[in-house]
């Protein structure tokens, strides 16, 4: 199963960053890349980082953010809209930027036109991060290997990771609207990027090369193209 994984070990962010870069540009050079997914949070800052102070042209690309909380307007800086535009859309222009709109009157009926837009436009790489719990995009632990976008409700583990970057003290809602497991696993290419202690035991869940439905990350075993860029060095 580990023979479609390719690991990375680097020596911190920065490191990892570049090795994003790396394959990044080598995709856009080759004319393979026209639809990029896209994920948020402090890991990806430096890889943001990276691109924007290159070169890089995604005017061709169309962008999908894996996933938006629920009951944030885009224009709150704790949305991941905000994010998105702060570190990356403002600075760079891409053909399309897509995100789940955590604002919709029916949720449910949001998250099936967001998979009809995916479904529509197939991915050739998606990037992801891990939480510690070992949960991609916000599919929990639990959540069901086939679930598509969907209506997910956070974990403590995970409000009380993601509560230290809310700001002016708001409430981090409890629910957001995230793509599924076999929406991220449709994607031609994963790239996997994960820094720091707090996400040793997910990584160490993932090369142990068990699937369980109690670690999310295991899933990635079962895709055929897979990069994992670490500082972690896990036997």
């Amino acid at each position: 199963m580990m023979e479609n994984l390719q690991w990375i070990t680097v020596s911190g962010p920065e490191e990892g960053a570049k090795e994003v870069y790396s394959i990044i540009e080598e995709e856009l050079r080759n004319n393979r890349l026209q639809v990029l997914g896209l994920a948020t949070g402090s890991t990806m800052i430096p890889v943001y980082e990276e691109w924007t102070d290159s070169n890089l042209d995604f005017s061709q690309v169309t962008a999908f953010n894996l996933d938006e909380y629920v009951g944030i307007d885009a224009d709150n800086p704790n949305s991941y809209a905000y994010f998105m535009k702060e570190h990356l859309f403002n600075k760079k222009q891409f053909k399309e930027t897509h995100i789940p709109n955590g604002m919709a009157d029916d949720l449910d009926k949001e998250c099936q036109r967001y998979e009809e837009e995916l479904n529509a436009h197939p991915l050739d790489i998606q990037l992801l991060g891990v939480g510690e719990n070992g949960h991609i995009a916000f599919n929990e632990p639990g959540t069901s290997p086939e679930s598509v976008t969907h209506v997910a409700t956070l974990t403590d583990s995970t409000l009380g990771v993601n509560s230290q970057y809310f700001e002016n003290d708001d409430k981090i809602p409890n629910i957001a609207l995230t793509m599924g497991i076999s929406s991220i696993m449709k994607s031609k290419k994963l790239i996997m990027v994960a820094f720091g202690e707090k996400k040793r035991a997910a990584m160490e869940k993932l090369k142990s090369g068990e699937v369980t439905t109690d670690w999310p990350i295991t899933k990635l075993l079962r895709h055929n193209d897979v990069v994992v860029i670490t500082d972690l060095k896990v036997d």
